[in-house]
Order: C-alpha cells, then structure tokens, then sequence
C-alpha cells in the first residue's frame, strides 16, 4: 500500500489559499496540504537542510505552486524541482493569475502536469478549485524515486 499524498501549496495570498483548501477539503480530499506562503520556505522543506532533497526519498507528494511570489519565481521552483533526482516525478499543478501562453508554454516544457489560470471572478475560480479538488481525488500520485 502507497502512503498518502501530502499536498505542498506554495500560494502567498491568504485568500486565494484558504478558497483553495476549503474547495480541496470540499471535494472530498483530506490528504495533508502544507502551506507556505513565500518560495524561500517551500524550497527550504522540499529540498531539506542539506538540499538534496533526499528528504522526500520515497514521499508522495503533489505540489500546487502559484508563478507569481514576493521572494522568487514559481518558474524557478517549477524548474529546480523537476531537475532534482528526488522530487522529479513530483506532480506540479501551476495555479496562477497569470494567462500568457508563452508562459504556459514554458511551464508544461519545464515538466508541469497541469496548468490553471486563476480568474479574478471569485465563483468561477471556486469552481476551478473544485474541479482541481475533484482531480486530486481519482489520480494516483507516483512515489519519488528510491
């Protein structure tokens, strides 16, 4: 039997996070979700105090990763994650404002799983939580690499 998938949600804006959780947890999904609201701590907890991120060796994770923080780049997150030998299979789901195709683009290139442009109409962006929180429930999360 697997572990659980623990949820990663890197998301600086309060409001958006707590209409995320709320509409994940609606859906039915009680898996963990660790919040961190700037990228500085998310890398700090996926790659560990050494940053390997041996740490993660064998976790189920998913990662819900907002483009736009105040420290660093979500690119950037998305990037170093996908490169690292650990935390590579980690599905990535972009949640974010920004709708630039060429910066879809780049993030599917860079190895993300899914892209969702966040829409500033609270009920339309509720429902696209939703929907996500529906995902979560039927997909199967790999185990990083042992």
């Amino acid at each position: 039997m697997s572990d659980p998938v623990t949820i990663i949600m890197i998301e600086d804006d309060e409001g958006h996070a707590r209409l995320i959780e709320r509409n994940i947890r609606r859906s039915g999904v009680n898996n963990e979700i660790i919040p961190f609201t700037n990228g500085t701590s998310a890398l700090k907890y996926l790659f560990g105090a050494d940053g390997t991120g041996l740490d993660h060796k064998g976790s189920a994770l998913l990662i819900l990763l907002d483009l736009n923080l105040p420290d660093t780049s979500g690119i950037d997150i998305l990037k170093r994650v996908k490169e690292n030998s650990f935390l590579k299979a980690t599905p990535v789901v972009v949640l974010t404002t920004t709708d630039d195709s060429h910066e879809i683009k780049r993030c599917y290139e860079l190895g993300c799983n899914v892209y969702i442009t966040k829409p500033v109409n609270y009920d339309s962006f509720a429902n696209a939580i939703r929907q996500l929180g529906l995902f979560f429930s039927v997909i199967q999360v790999p185990a990083a690499a042992t």
